[in-house]
Parts: C-alpha cells; sequence; structure tokens
C-alpha cells in the first residue's frame, strides 16, 4: 500500500461524513425543525437493516483509521497483490472523489425531503427532477460506487468484503424505501419508477 493512501484514506472517510452526513443533517434540521436521521430501531426488517448500516458505517470509519495510525496491519488483511497498481489506485481515486461529487449533488437536489433511513411519520415530497430524472436512487448508486473505488484503492479482503456486505444492504434498503414510497405516493411512483431506472 503508498504510504500516501495514509493520509487520502481517512480524510475522504472524513469529508464523506462532514459533507454528506454532518453538514447535511444540520442544513436539513434547521429546515424542517427535525433531526433526518430516521434510522428505525425497531425490531423488523427496517430495524436490522438499520443496524447492519451503522455497524458497516463504523467499519469502514475503523479500517480507514487504523491503515493511517498503524499501515502494517495493511499486510494483514490479506492484500490482493495482483490488483495493486498504479493505474488502478488512481482509477479508484477518481471514482471516490466522481462518488463523492455525485452524492453531495443528489443530496442538493433532494432539498428537505432527504432523510436517512424511511420517515414513518412525515410525507415528503417525491424528488424527480435533477439527477432524479436519470436515476430513482443517487445517493445509492454513489455509495455503490464509493465502496468500488475503495477497493480498487487498496484491494483487499476486509475492502472486498466490506464493498459486497455494502452492496447487499443497499439492495434491501433500496426495495425497502420503495415500498415505502408507492405507498406514500401511490400512482405517482408508479409512473416515476416505469420510466426511471433503479440506479442507471
Amino acid at each position: 500500500m503508498n504510504q500516501y493512501l495514509r493520509y487520502v484514506l481517512p480524510l475522504y472517510v472524513a469529508l464523506y461524513f462532514i459533507f454528506l452526513m454532518l453538514i447535511r443533517m444540520i442544513t436539513i434540521r434547521r429546515q424542517i425543525g427535525k433531526n433526518p436521521i430516521v434510522l428505525a430501531t425497531s425490531d423488523d426488517a427496517h430495524g436490522l437493516i438499520a443496524m447492519y448500516f451503522k455497524l458497516w458505517m463504523v467499519l469502514l470509519g475503523v479500517y480507514a483509521a487504523i491503515v493511517a495510525i498503524y499501515p502494517p496491519i495493511y499486510a494483514r488483511l490479506m492484500p490482493m497483490i495482483h490488483l495493486e497498481s498504479d493505474a488502478l489506485q488512481i482509477t479508484g481515486l477518481i471514482i471516490l472523489s466522481i462518488s463523492l461529487i455525485w452524492t453531495y449533488i443528489a443530496q442538493a437536489h433532494m432539498r428537505t425531503s432527504w432523510r436517512v433511513g424511511i420517515d414513518q411519520k412525515d410525507k415528503t415530497e417525491l424528488v424527480t427532477d435533477g439527477i432524479f430524472h436519470w436515476s430513482r436512487n443517487p445517493i445509492y448508486l454513489g455509495m455503490i460506487a464509493s465502496m468500488a473505488g475503495l477497493f480498487l484503492v487498496t484491494p483487499n479482503v476486509f475492502t472486498m468484503l466490506l464493498a459486497i456486505v455494502g452492496f447487499i444492504l443497499v439492495q434491501v434498503q433500496v426495495r425497502l424505501e420503495e415500498d415505502f414510497l408507492y405507498k406514500s405516493h401511490g400512482e405517482d411512483y408508479l409512473k416515476y419508477k416505469r420510466s426511471v431506472r433503479r440506479f442507471i
């Protein structure tokens, strides 16, 4: 693993959480007067997925921190040497950068409808313009891209498992949200669903 990644990875994770979570949460909270982070804590599928998402995010942060603080641990994460090349690392960094910008723009297009989790109490606007004109789930698309980018930057068994688990969690969460959006918006959502692909 290149030494500069000790600084790049924690910086990326910090930017991701600061700009895509913290600042967005504060902004929307001021606009709607409530916390937009509404991850379920119930003992059902919603609560289970929310718990796994939280764990997944913690593992991502811990991974970036440990690699930065103690780089030798990377050798114990079963690195895939045949995938370690400057070209793939640069590609991964480009994907990470694009996914960060893409997700930020998608969140902005959601305006006050942005939530982390499913808001069972307040009905939000069905957003179909901007980036949502091409993708029904651009934020999740950005997450999938960032997982792929992280794997290309540091290809090892741990980041591969993070990417696979993250991809599965996104697939399940998207379907739970689609079911909720149909119940909330009815035929309007069905028309949107028929005209725009799930991801891209």
